[in-house]
């Protein structure tokens, strides 16, 4: 998979890196690719079969405050659908789908809340609910590590940047299944996360903020097709995310693996780009 980089200005100030596959097919289907926390975004290298098999378009950028990406302090979930649009519109780009994982998941969702008409459908892989999502106990089944590391977050930037000076690595975040993909075809995380905090834990904490903050949007006013994959025993963001999302949002459907955790659930991936270019079949 070739991939271009270049910067987007926006605002006359801030820049926006992004990342373009561009195949030479005129009708490809356009999938944005929102990343999780930390990565920087390059698009999932492992889904390159499935992408090229069915000319897939990929199309992303790092999230402010990551690798080339201006920060931009107090941005909210819903802030996605803005910057994914801004690159459309560069790109000459018309109507597209969007794929996230982790919190990229969530960040997905903004998009697929967007009134714009431009997004086909949505795929939502290990998404996070909002943080005010009702009748949910949010942080019932995380791993210790991750649970506090966004109980930080809760109480504001200051115990969050403390949180990050002082906190470790959490191995028991991830299950068996999780260690063996991150083992295999899911090693391409090495090359987008420890780049993505190089320079500091800036990103991280401001989509962590952003996670435990309101989102901007209600996943209630989504009206696109969704596709929710999740793991049943994902320690980093319990399934009962993914459930509460499939009931609040009336156009989503869940599909959950009953083995998957956090990173084994991506192995679901390529079949969703199927469903995903289905549905740009249907729509053409």
């Amino acid at each position: 998979m070739n991939v271009s980089e270049f910067d987007l200005r926006l605002d006359g100030c801030r820049t926006l890196h992004v990342y373009d596959t561009a195949p030479e097919a005129a009708d490809a289907l356009t999938i944005f690719w929102q990343h999780g926390t930390p990565n920087l975004g390059a698009p999932p290298r492992p889904l390159v079969a499935a992408s090229e098999r069915l000319g897939v378009r990929w199309v992303s950028y790092d999230r402010p405050g990551y690798g080339g990406s201006t920060p931009v302090p107090g941005r909210d979930v819903a802030s996605a659908a803005f910057y994914v649009s801004a690159v459309a519109d560069a790109l000459g780009i018309g109507r597209f789908a969007v794929v996230g994982h982790s919190g990229g998941g969530s960040h997905a969702l903004a998009c697929g809340a967007s009134p714009s008409g431009r997004v086909l459908g949505v795929v939502a892989v290990a998404a996070l609910a909002p943080y005010d999502a009702a009748g949910l106990d949010w942080f019932a089944g995380m791993a210790d590590g991750g649970a506090a590391s966004l109980r930080a977050a809760a109480r504001g930037r200051a115990a969050k940047e403390r949180h990050e000076a002082e906190a470790g690595f959490d191995p028991e975040m991830f299950t068996p299944a999780d260690h063996a993909a991150l083992a295999a075809e899911w090693s391409w995380f090495d090359e987008v996360v420890d780049p993505a905090v190089a320079q500091g834990p800036g990103g991280l904490i401001d989509d962590d903020l952003a996670y435990v903050a309101p989102w901007g949007f209600d996943p209630s006013a989504i009206t696109v097709p969704v596709l929710l994959l999740h793991g049943d025993q994902d320690r980093i963001v319990p399934a009962a995310h993914a459930r509460w999302l499939a009931r609040r949002c009336p156009t989503a459907t869940a599909r959950l693996s009953p083995d998957d955790g956090h990173i084994s659930v991506l192995r679901s991936a390529a079949p969703a780009l199927e469903w995903l270019h289905s549905l740009a079949g249907a729509a053409s």
